[in-house]
Formats: structure tokens, sequence, C-alpha cells
């Protein structure tokens, strides 16, 4: 990390080769998540990363939960400037399912659309490229409930389809798209430990009530999933978008560095087939 001076001043030297960024997103950032105020304010739909975080408050810890956070969906316009006077070139931000089509399917919210046009415009009034992630971990509950969310094959056409409509709406100002952000840790995190969304996990694998799951095979069925939907969106915005938009897409993965306990054949190989494991 770079003190904000020295970045300034710096920036022509550390920018070789190099995009200077930085990222947040959907829940992390305070964009009105919390579901009372998303449904009245924008006729956002609740997601499941919202739920959860009601689901842990509840227990009594009220620090887990978004509903203002960085307050970003009100501040924006001073974080920009922020990020202009700190001489930064790039903000990568994550799109809200469920703000952008709140049953998950179908109807668009155009408030929704209007907030992240104001974003995107306001950056590149700033010079600063917008990235855009179209999902981290704030699934529609309304699809989770209806038919599993990523444990359904079901999730393909259906985050294609919102896919479209980010490209569509959005493409042609934003050229750099992240598809899926750190699938690994969704599902890790929320079918093996049971943590974060969606709270699956079965003993004794889960960190969390393990009410309901299987983290021996949840996990595989989900990663299958993930890529499938990758492979999917990507093929959309090859087919039908980067001709004119010229952007570039992909994928986020979540890497650990994982270490032998001991320099033994048998600790080092472990560590390597986790690592494997892991990251894919």
């Amino acid at each position: 990390m770079f003190a904000v001076d020295s970045l300034a001043q710096d920036k022509e030297v550390i920018r070789i080769g190099t995009t200077i960024a930085v990222s947040a997103s959907y829940y992390n950032y305070g964009s009105m998540s919390r579901i009372g105020a998303m449904v009245e304010i924008e006729r956002s739909g609740p997601c499941g990363l919202c739920l959860i975080a009601y689901k842990f408050r509840n227990t009594g810890d009220d620090s887990v939960n978004g509903d203002v956070a960085a307050d970003g969906y009100h501040k924006y316009k001073e974080d920009i400037k922020l990020m202009k006077e700190t001489g930064l070139d790039s903000y990568r931000f994550s799109i809200s399912w469920s703000r952008l089509i709140p049953k998950g399917r179908g109807e668009i919210n155009p408030k929704g659309v209007g907030y992240y046009n104001n974003l995107i415009n306001e950056l590149l009034d700033h010079g600063i490229q917008p990235h855009a992630t179209i999902f981290q971990y704030d699934l529609p509950q309304i699809l989770e409930d209806e038919y599993g969310g990523w444990l359904s094959p079901q999730i393909i056409g259906d985050f294609t389809a919102y896919a479209d409509v980010c490209f569509r709406e959005f493409g042609d100002r934003v050229t750099n798209w992240t598809t899926l952000n750190e699938p690994n840790a969704l599902v890790s995190v929320g079918y093996d430990a049971g943590i974060g969304p969606p709270g699956r996990c079965s003993k004794p694998f889960g960190f969390a009530d393990c009410s309901c799951g299987d983290s021996v095979n949840e996990p595989y069925v989900v990663a299958h999933n993930c890529l499938l939907a990758h492979t999917s969106a990507v093929s959309l915005y090859r087919r039908k978008y980067q001709t004119k938009q010229h952007g570039l897409i992909g994928m986020n993965i979540c890497i650990n560095n994982i270490v032998p306990y001991t320099n033994s054949t048998e600790d080092i190989a472990a560590a390597k087939r986790a690592q494997a494991f892991y990251t894919g």
C-alpha cells in the first residue's frame, strides 16, 4: 500500500505496465443494502447475502451486517473525488443482481439501472475506468428459495440473462468485466463452512449451525455450476457484444498461499495438493 502523497508523486513510476485501482462490493460498500430501504427506495429485491448477515446479527453481533457500511449509495461522488485526488486509474465495483432485477429474472428495475449509470458516468468524468463485477455473493433470495440457487443448473440461464442486461445497459462505457468474484470462496464459505450465503454445511465440516447442506458434495455441484455460468456469460459477451464494445471479460479467483507444515515429502505434496484443490 502506498501513502496518498507518495502515490501521487510517483504514479508514473509505479504504473508502468500496471493499473492503480481500488475495489469494493455492493454489500460492504454500503449500497443501501438494508432490506427495508432497498425495497422502499429502489424497489430492489432481498439478496441472500443481506439475509445471512441478519441471521448472524440475530445471534447478538450487530457489527456483521452491511446496513450502512461505507454508505457508498449516498457518498459515491465524494469517494470518486478522493479516488481522483489519490491518483487512481480504475475502480472495480460489483453490480447487485437484486437491485437490477428484483425477482432474479424478468422485469428490470429502472432505479437500479439509474444508480449504476450515475456511478459509471461519475467515474468516467473523473478519468477513472470502471471495472464491473457481475456477481459477488449477493444472489437474489427468490432464486435461492425457488430452486436452490447455485445448486441448480437452472442458475446458468438466469445468470446469463442477468449478465446480458449488464452488458446491454453498461457495456458502452464499461470495458472490463468480471463474471464471478472468487467463486471458490463462495463454494468454501457458503457450502462447506456455512458462514457465508446461503449458509449451508454439514457436520463435522461446517463452522456454523449446519441444519441444512452437504459439505461433502454440494461444493462440487456449486463449483461446476459457477464454471458453466461463467462460460455461458463469456460466450454471450464475445458473440453479442465484444466486437462493438471492445471489452475484456474474465473471472477473479481467491488465491491463498498454502505452505507445508514441515519440509517432509508428504507435507510438501499435501500443500501442493491443497493449493491445486482450492485455486483450481
